[in-house]
């Protein structure tokens, strides 16, 4: 059996809003409540949910980009939110994230080889002649050619620069990649050409996928198990074969009626 690599326990998120009145007390939004999951290394978690669920603030939480109210985020044993600064710079080297937006996420002022190589300097401060060699290697294994390092993000359709964000990610050899959302900005042809990417990189380097999306129909493609949150909470889990043949909860059951008709694996 396949080691645990993330773990979340009892994971909180509050948000402190303005005050609408100087006299009254600031109110507040529970984005999360009591999240609990465990995902193996070389495994894939779906995370789905409507737009407000929780689901982004919860990559990010993961990510250490925001720190939690409540509950741990333990990555390899080590409760990321408790790493200094110089530890959390070197764990990240086992987590990388893929955003919706491709387009947005990649400089345009920059060729696409200085984004893709750009973990590389960060993180590992690689020379430029390893920087290149490495860069080359991570486009051959999206399905991109070696001589795309040269052009620049404009050049390339929206899966195209999907596939180079999730390049970027791949390029420091991360155990676990966050992608939010990462195929809803793409045509429905696109989205499975993406998702069968992430799903071969992980049958082949075996990277964790944790995936943050409000459809139904791309978690199943590729998840191994499917957490769905409500209002911060996780109110249904399982299998996709099992979540979609039987759910169980109301809320799962609303998703699933909104879906014309569910991807089969």
């Amino acid at each position: 059996m396949n080691p645990p690599l993330l773990h979340v326990e009892g994971l909180g998120k509050r948000y402190r809003l303005s005050r609408r009145l100087p006299w009254q007390a600031a109110p507040e939004v529970q984005a999360l409540d009591g999240v609990d999951f465990t995902l193996l290394a070389g495994r894939s978690l779906g995370i789905v949910g409507e737009s407000g669920s929780g689901k982004s603030t919860l990559a990010r939480i993961v990510m250490a980009l925001e720190r939690p109210s409540a509950g741990r985020v333990r990555l390899d044993g080590d409760d990321l939110h408790a790493l200094d600064a110089a530890a959390l710079r070197a764990k990240r080297q086992r987590l990388q994230m893929v955003f919706q937006d491709p387009y947005g996420s990649l400089d345009p002022r920059r060729t696409v080889g200085h984004s893709v190589a750009e973990p590389l300097a960060v993180l590992q401060g690689a020379k430029a002649a390893e920087q290149a060699e490495r860069v080359a290697q991570a486009l051959h294994e999206v399905g991109l050619a070696p001589a795309d390092a040269a052009k620049y993000p404009h050049e390339f359709s929206g899966g195209q620069r999907q596939r180079i964000a999730i390049a970027r990610a791949l390029i420091v050899r991360p155990a676990l990649i966050v992608a939010d959302e990462p195929v809803s900005a793409l045509d429905v042809s696109v989205q499975a050409q993406v998702l069968n990417l992430m799903q071969d990189l992980r049958d082949k380097l075996g990277i964790s996928f944790l995936l943050i999306s409000h459809d139904l129909a791309v978690v199943n493609l590729i998840a191994d198990e499917v957490l769905v949150l409500q209002a911060g909470r996780v109110v249904e889990r399982g299998t996709p074969e099992s979540l979609f043949a039987r759910p169980q909860h109301p809320y799962t059951q609303r998703l699933l009626a909104a879906v014309p008709g569910v991807l089969s694996r």
